[in-house]
């Protein structure tokens, strides 16, 4: 995180040369990028709840929020809240049912950042065998040289796996046509083309437009290529989300990614520092207005404390 927050001060620095007209379209597409995907998860959900009424104002809310607590708390705990807004909306609906949903949500997207990534190794940009060789083994000898402790923890491992088993043995007919459920829009291709596919590869289009626009907010070469290698760059950062938003793993990335060309380290840190500063303002913002329209509360502890009251509810049912 120290290169992060030198990061932010050199964005500090090259905040008087941003142009501003180019940053409110990027943030333009940003919001854009959001409503075509809260429309495509509206899709699989009202296939995976036929027969119910789902507004779309309640998924681009639910999704909206669960973006905004994605941008500030790791771990991708915004996506809890997406599920239990939505859960307010369809009481009937289960949560074993509601998180497939998305899971199918980015099954398009991971077939278009595989490609992506495919296609920057192929030009050689990306770090392998340096990450590779900062890989740390695992030092199997500790558990030689605690050998009682080690088999105490490995037995209670045992007995729980053993316990779960049985759990989820007893329930598991009821487990699986929930989750089942939530694939329901697989099930018909040309719905699942018109109702997801459709509307995710227009927000594809939005989302490299506002890197295309970040670019040129920021001073950085703006060109269709630097926008691919710029959301290669996050779709790597999205892959470890040990911080919020990326932060940190982003401006190392794009400084490698961009080694090739002629632009400065320090331009380059001010515009993934902006960027992510831009987008986690716009989707906290947009995150709180729609709890708050949604859940009357603004306390994220609250929205959690909630939710996981309502999965142990509907657990003991």
């Amino acid at each position: 995180m120290g290169a992060f927050f030198h990061a932010v001060a050199v964005f500090f620095h090259h905040l008087a040369e941003v142009r501003w007209d180019a940053l409110a379209l990027a943030l333009a597409c940003q919001l854009a990028k959001l409503a075509f995907r809260s429309l495509a998860w509206r899709a699989i959900l009202k296939a995976a709840f036929p027969g119910v009424k789902l507004r779309l104002r309640t998924a681009f809310g639910a999704y909206v929020a669960g973006v905004g607590v994605n941008s500030v708390v790791p771990a991708r705990g915004g996506d809890a809240v997406k599920l239990y807004l939505v859960k307010q909306r369809l009481p009937e609906a289960s949560y074993a049912t509601l998180a497939p949903t998305l899971a199918v949500e980015t099954l398009f997207d991971a077939v278009v950042a595989g490609g992506l990534l495919i296609w920057a190794l192929s030009l050689g940009v990306l770090p392998t065998k340096q990450v590779y060789a900062r890989i740390p083994t695992v030092d199997w000898s500790f558990l030689f040289r605690h050998e009682r402790p080690a088999l105490a923890v490995l037995g209670v491992l045992a007995a729980g796996l053993v316990a779960g088993f049985v759990w989820a043995r007893r329930r598991w007919r009821r487990f699986r046509a929930h989750v089942a459920q939530g694939f329901a829009i697989l099930g018909d291709r040309g719905r699942f083309v018109r109702g997801v596919i459709v509307p995710q590869a227009i927000s594809w289009v939005f989302r490299l437009g506002g890197l295309y626009f970040f670019l040129e907010a920021f001073g950085v070469r703006a060109t269709l290529h630097n926008a691919l290698l710029a959301q290669v760059v996050d779709s790597l950062a999205t892959l470890f989300p040990a911080t919020p938003g990326g932060a940190g793993t982003k401006q190392g990335l794009i400084v490698y990614v961009f080694r090739h060309q002629a632009v400065s380290a320090s331009l380059l840190l001010a515009f993934s520092v902006g960027m992510n500063i831009a987008l986690v303002v716009e989707n906290l913002v947009l995150g709180l207005i729609c709890i708050a329209l949604m859940a009357r509360t603004v306390s994220f502890r609250n929205l959690r404390a909630r939710s996981r009251t309502a999965e142990e509810q509907a657990t003991a049912r």
